[in-house]
């Protein structure tokens, strides 16, 4: 499908494969019996590049519960189980441009949710024709549109 092997400083006996899609997007191939991906289903984690505040704004703004936080590093899963949303924490990477991963948020009342995750720590970045745009406590832009 066009995915090749790619070394990010794995041991050769990592209980994961590296590999990059044609676009050069990384992705791990892990083993199931992983505990960390316990609950999840075939795509078991999105990885995102972000500071431990970032895991923490997010797990408030989505109301997820934390389900990991270690060594700077989080997690968020939807109390329903399915994928993860992890921050790998320090170093974060230098921004170039808008991030590609991207979050987009749904409310029934916008100015309502605005206020809350301006309250949590988003910054309010521009009206849009259909919502708002915000950034979360890293300067990651997220969408938020009425339901």
């Amino acid at each position: 499908m066009g995915g090749h092997h790619i070394d990010v400083g794995q041991a050769p006996d990592a209980g994961f494969v590296v590999l990059a899609d044609p676009g050069g997007n990384e992705m791990c191939v892990i083993e199931p019996r992983n505990s960390f991906l316990a609950g999840t289903g075939p795509l078991g984690e999105v990885t995102c590049d972000g500071t431990r505040d970032v895991g923490l704004f997010w797990r408030d703004a989505l109301d997820w519960p934390l389900v990991w936080d270690e060594d700077e590093e989080t997690a968020v899963q939807s109390p329903l189980g399915g994928t993860k949303i992890s921050w790998g924490g320090p170093p974060v990477a230098p921004r170039l441009g808008r991030k590609r991963q991207r979050l987009d948020l749904v409310a029934a009342d916008l100015g309502t949710e605005v206020d809350r995750l301006v309250s949590l720590g988003a910054t309010r970045l521009t009206d849009l024709v259909d919502g708002v745009e915000l950034a979360d406590p890293d300067g990651n832009e997220f969408g938020l549109r009425a339901l």
